[in-house]
């Protein structure tokens, strides 16, 4: 049975790591409803999540014909090199080398060229529109998928990184409906951070566990790693950005 750490670590990762994900997704899915209208938006999304339904579904049996061994070194590969990639943008997104991501202006662009697109024809079937909505929210959605699994397939825990990535969809889809906005508020940048950390932690867990490697207080060396990987990065940070400052 895992520890209470390494069940909130695996709730805690898949969350923040959907809540990115969703709020991305909602940004070009608000943008298609407001240009074009929410029929077309709307069954481009859920088209999408039937889609994605069925990859998942698809995936189950493949997962459990998969030694138990082999398959934590295989997702422990791919997620730490997701979670570097991850750190990599957010540290030089802070050190101000990468613009920052701006949902706002996503969703402004995204909006003057739906609007400027050809329109429906005499059908009344508007693809353009429902094309968008699919995409971003099947593009989004594999991220997620891959996340729930590779969080929580090691540990036996894809019940429960389901649900943290299902509640975080749910929070992102009833803030969006209500507000018919897209999300600036929330701190992307900083989560995409914190993903970026968490997810390399449990990558390079999974891999030294995966062959063989006895880390002292077993699960518990996951905060060990995090807290590693933070300070690595807040070093780097520290590092770069009076030298990027200088180059501008």
């Amino acid at each position: 049975m895992p520890n209470l750490t390494t069940m909130v670590s695996v709730a805690g990762a898949a969350f923040l790591a959907s809540l990115v994900e969703a709020v991305e997704a909602l940004t070009i899915v608000l943008a298609v409803g407001l240009a074009r209208g929410f029929r077309p938006a709307l069954t481009g999304a859920a088209s999408a999540l039937v889609a994605l339904a069925i990859i998942v579904a698809a995936l189950g049996p493949l997962l459990g014909a998969v030694p138990v061994r082999g398959l934590r070194f295989v997702i422990g590969v791919l997620l730490l090199m997701f979670g570097l990639r991850w750190l990599r943008k957010a540290i030089l997104r802070a050190v101000g080398i990468l613009a920052l991501h701006d949902e706002d202006a996503a969703f402004q662009r995204e909006t003057r060229e739906l609007a400027e697109a050809e329109r429906p024809g005499p059908s009344g079937l508007d693809w353009i529109a429902g094309a968008a909505a699919f995409k971003a929210v099947l593009l989004e959605g594999v991220e997620v998928v891959f996340i729930v699994i590779a969080v929580g397939a090691g540990r036996g825990l894809l019940g429960l990184a389901s649900a943290g990535a299902l509640l975080a969809c749910l929070v992102v889809a009833g803030i969006g409906a209500a507000i018919h906005r897209p999300l600036s508020r929330v701190p992307e940048n900083g989560l995409k951070f914190a993903v970026g950390v968490m997810l390399s932690a449990f990558g390079l867990f999974w891999t030294g566990e995966s062959l063989g490697v006895p880390w002292p207080g077993g699960d518990a060396a996951i905060l060990a790693f995090i807290a590693w990987f933070l300070a690595v990065a807040f070093g780097l940070v520290a590092f770069l950005k009076p030298r990027a400052a200088g180059l501008a």
